[in-house]
């Protein structure tokens, strides 16, 4: 499975919260609200997720193996930064 667009629908300015990005896999399947989160030491991403009755939150989709959440998270933190750097140069 090949990730074939990233897109990094939101930027915001929290402290925590970084981005909003939609991540679609051989151009046929897309994944929504992928957050890029400020850790204490690095940035990280956290898969979409819907709170339960009892206050938890629930991952709704998340990849299955660490090589593949590896892979998401460093393209996708790739894109964040490429925008980042594009959004200073047009400011």
């Amino acid at each position: 499975m090949d990730i074939t667009d990233i897109r990094i629908r939101q930027i915001t300015h929290d402290e925590k919260m970084k981005a909003v990005v939609s991540v679609t896999f051989d151009n046929c399947f897309v994944v929504h609200d992928i957050k890029i989160i400020g850790g204490p030491d690095r940035l990280f991403i956290a898969m979409p997720s819907r709170k339960t009755p009892d206050n938890e939150y629930k991952d709704i989709a998340h990849p299955i193996n660490m090589e593949m959440r590896e892979l998401m998270q460093d393209r996708i933190l790739e894109k964040y930064h490429s925008t980042l750097v594009e959004d200073s140069m047009m400011n």
